[in-house]
């Protein structure tokens, strides 16, 4: 017994009592909103090291949590790109709303498990009622279930594994199928495809036209061959908001001919989905509503924390026919009317994700996150329009907020790539770049909700005289690790 009460007296360490708790919770939250309220003059990117976190050992003794929030301030979220900045304009910035953060506490301090509607009826109530109000948003039928997933990479893979398994594809018959989708395509898709087994069907890169849209003349021609030549063509994936340009393919004529040839449509719509609340937006995404399953990612356009997906299919049958699974153990959580989140996609230990969208929703409404996005598409137009009067290359006008833009008269891609070195050099606004067709483009990605007036003119500020310097062979840009310039 004395044996059980020294371990016992060792183990309660791991439930501080009130005083502890208060003081964890007024240091931490000291820290956080430090680094809230530093958001608006810190820098898009930097670059740090990292050696005091690479030293740190983990050991019989616990440290003090002023050491490690140091670490954390330091050589965490000092280094790399500062994903929660208005200056992060380069990839597709994750959103980080304060409210959810909140929610990711309220979550974990309880810790119920979501995954079953047995173990927390709430929980899976909440996330289910998110699942409805994103069907609405879509415009899908009532019928429509799906799942919230880590991101669009798990959702691409639930609905593309749904389309296989509606169709029988299987090691017999996989080599007679074809996928069509364009270069433009996020690679989640090419590991969704791996993921499945479909990358050994015919997968058919279909061309895009001059606003990198799918063609769907190009996409007719290539399924008409490919039957001629005793295929079975059965899923097309388009993509609503691509990454490279923000292009959004034309979703009512791919929809005409998924009609047509009895084919599975397929919506990657991760990065531009939640623009449809945008009235003026709304008809850019015409035929939405009528794919067989869609992909949005919160944590972009919802401006939710990283790990943030939803995959919304449209005949949820399909969806719970290719994942869900009954165990003995189980057999106490069988015959509720609510549909389980481990019937609808791969995890079954899952994060109550949904509390992280349902809190800030019915705490904001909706109407904050419309004028976001609204405001976004303003500011990206704003910017394409700078960005040709100052002299640069612009690609087509942005369906939606990614501008792209580059250094003329530049075949070899030299000044450009001097261009983005001295861009993230500088670091004040944090960009980034792709190629297409053999040019290389500097994106801006405008998506934060932190992302404002000022921030774009910051940009522009820092793009012009980076530009100057590269251009007339000047000294490099030196790092700015703080404020404004």
């Amino acid at each position: 017994m004395e044996k059980i009460k020294e371990l016992e007296n060792i183990a309660r360490q791991l439930e501080p009592d009130t005083g502890t708790r208060h003081d964890i919770v007024r240091e931490a939250n000291a820290y956080v909103e430090h680094f809230v309220e530093s958001l608006p003059g810190a820098p898009g990117y930097t670059t740090g090291e990292i050696n005091k976190l690479r030293a740190l050992q983990i050991g019989e003794e616990g440290k003090s949590l002023e050491q490690l929030i140091d670490i954390l301030k330091d050589e965490v979220d000092a280094t790399g790109i500062n994903s929660a900045s208005g200056r992060h304009m380069g990839y597709i910035p994750g959103g980080g709303l304060w409210t959810s953060a909140v929610a990711d506490m309220l979550a974990a301090a309880a810790n119920r498990y979501a995954g079953i509607a047995y173990s927390s009826p709430g929980a899976v109530e909440i996330g289910n009622q998110m699942i409805r109000w994103l069907a609405s948003v879509v415009g899908y039928p009532e019928e429509t279930h799906g799942n919230l997933t880590s991101g669009g990479s798990i959702a691409n893979l639930i609905a593309i594994k749904a389309a296989r398994d509606r169709y029988g594809i299987n090691a017999s018959n996989v080599r007679k199928m074809a996928i069509y989708f364009t270069e433009q395509v996020h690679h989640c898709i090419h590991k969704a495809l791996h993921t499945t087994g479909l990358y050994e069907a015919v997968l058919r890169s279909i061309p895009v036209d001059g606003n990198y849209r799918m063609d769907v003349i190009a996409l007719r021609k290539q399924i008409e061959e490919d039957k001629r030549e005793g295929l079975h063509p059965f899923l097309i994936i388009a993509t609503a908001g691509t990454t490279d340009t923000g292009a959004i393919d034309p979703l009512d004529e791919i929809a005409d001919i998924r009609d047509e040839y009895g084919m599975w449509f397929h919506l990657d719509a991760a990065y531009g989905g939640f623009f449809v609340l945008v009235e003026e937006a709304k008809a850019r995404f015409k035929g939405m509503e009528r794919s067989d399953s869609v992909v949005m990612d919160p944590h972009k356009t919802l401006f939710m924390p990283y790990g943030s997906g939803v995959v919304l299919i449209r005949d949820r049958n399909a969806l719970l026919a290719s994942n869900s699974y009954k165990a003995a153990y189980m057999k106490d959580a069988y015959g509720l009317d609510e549909i389980d989140p481990a019937d609808s996609g791969p995890e079954l230990s899952r994060h109550f994700r949904g509390l992280r969208m349902w809190l800030p929703l019915h705490l904001h409404g909706v109407a904050p996150f419309r004028a976001n996005l609204e405001e976004k598409l303003m500011l990206c137009r704003y910017f394409h329009k700078k960005a040709g009067t100052m002299g640069f290359e612009t690609g087509k006008t942005p369906d939606l907020s990614v501008a792209i833009f580059r250094i003329p008269d530049d075949p070899d891609n030299r000044k450009n790539e001097a261009f983005i070195k001295a861009l993230h050099e500088d670091g004040r606004v944090f960009l980034s770049s792709t190629t297409i067709g053999e040019k290389l483009w500097i994106r801006c990605a405008v998506v934060s909700f932190r992302t404002h007036l000022r921030e774009m003119d910051i940009a522009l500020d820092m793009i012009r005289e980076n530009r100057d310097r590269v251009l007339s062979g000047g000294p490099k840009s030196s790092l700015h690790i703080s404020g404004d310039h």
